[in-house]
């Protein structure tokens, strides 16, 4: 079994991080699942203090954000590295107006991709 990704950790201190046993018990999957979502790239996750979490932004209720996948795959597809994924979802964008994974967790998706994909021209 291949090791599970982990991104640098490039947020801002301030930004809540859940550890992966938490993000499982929020989605009511074994561990196991959350780690081979993150193999498949369907979540970014990054070493806080040693500990290997995921942004509690990612999560809404208990479900993973819808249209975070999608976005993170389309990054991806435009060479994006995890740590830059992670920089863009938490930066602020004037034209959006805020975050894309506010907007993400707002049900703005399909604006959120469309920039992620300009980004890849």
């Amino acid at each position: 079994m291949s090791s599970v990704p982990a991104a640098g950790d490039v947020l801002d201190p301030d930004v809540e991080v859940l550890p992966l046993p938490d993000v499982a018990a929020r989605l009511d999957q074994p561990i196991t699942r959350v780690r081979q979502a993150l193999r498949d790239r369907h979540l970014i996750a990054l070493r806080r203090d040693g500990v290997l979490a995921v942004p509690a932004a990612f999560l809404a209720d208990a479900e993973v954000v819808k249209g975070l996948q999608g976005t993170i795959t389309v990054l991806h597809d435009a060479g994006f590295s995890p740590e830059e994924t992670l920089r863009w979802l938490f930066t602020a964008d004037d034209s959006l107006p805020g975050r894309p994974i506010d907007a993400l967790r707002d049900n703005r998706g399909r604006e959120v991709k469309r920039r992620a994909q300009a980004l890849g021209f």
